[in-house]
Parts: structure tokens; sequence; C-alpha cells
């Protein structure tokens, strides 16, 4: 993971300067912009991977240059076999989308919407914990 948040730092940086060689040539502003929005955008997940390559604190499998392939076998982590709740977020997301071409009152409903079904797929398999009195 370390060669991954390097990586991307590292663009992070040549889109900085990319920006400002653009910006000193006589660049236009939405040009300007969309570079240093890359630049941000490729720092946010540098930060990211360097966060979690801290956190974690050993060598990945990937990052092992004697590794074999079997090193990185096993469980990945857990993915919901079934839900629903994706259904109710796109619906929800596209009629706020269509909210601000029909109206204001369609946004609001909409929005609230989002809410509880992102509340819903975020928080679907949390069960609360019963004490037994």
């Amino acid at each position: 993971m370390k060669t991954s948040w390097i990586l991307f730092v590292g663009l992070s940086v040549f889109y900085a300067i990319l920006t400002v060689i653009y910006w000193q040539l006589g660049g236009e502003a939405v040009g300007i912009t969309a570079i240093s929005l890359s630049a941000g955008l490729a720092l946010i997940v540098g930060f990211y991977l360097w966060f979690t390559d801290r956190r974690l604190g050993n060598l990945l499998p990937e990052d092992n240059q004697q590794g074999e392939i079997a090193d990185s076998a096993g469980e990945i982590g857990f993915f919901s076999p079934h839900s629903w709740w994706p259904l109710p977020v796109a619906l929800s997301a596209s009629a706020l989308a269509l909210g601000l071409i029909i109206g204001w009152w369609l946004v609001l409903l909409a929005l609230g919407a989002l809410i509880v079904s992102i509340m819903g797929m975020v928080l679907e398999y949390e069960r609360p914990t019963t004490s037994a009195h």
C-alpha cells in the first residue's frame, strides 16, 4: 500500500505543478479549476491510502517482493448477500434529480426519502444489544 499512496501523492504534486504552469501560460479558468480539482482528488485518495497504511502498520502481500498469490487468500470482508435498500436509494436520488427540474417541493420530499433510505442501507445489519434484566 506504500506504493499506492506515494503514487497518488506524486500525482497530486504533478497536477499542482501543471496547474501553475497552465495558469502562467494564460490558461482559461475552467482548465485551471479542472486541473486543480484533479490535484485535490488525487491528494484525497493518497491521504486515505497513507492513513490506512499507517493504521494497519504491517506489510501487505501486494508490497512484499517475495510474496506469493496464496498470501492474499482468505476472507476479504462482509458483503451483503441480499438487500433491497439500494433500490430506495436509487429511486430517491432519481426523484431528487428530477425535483430540480419539476419543483422544489419534490426536492424536499426526495431529500427526506434519500436520507431515510441511506440510513436504512448503512444501518441494515446493526442490531441493538438487548440486555436481559
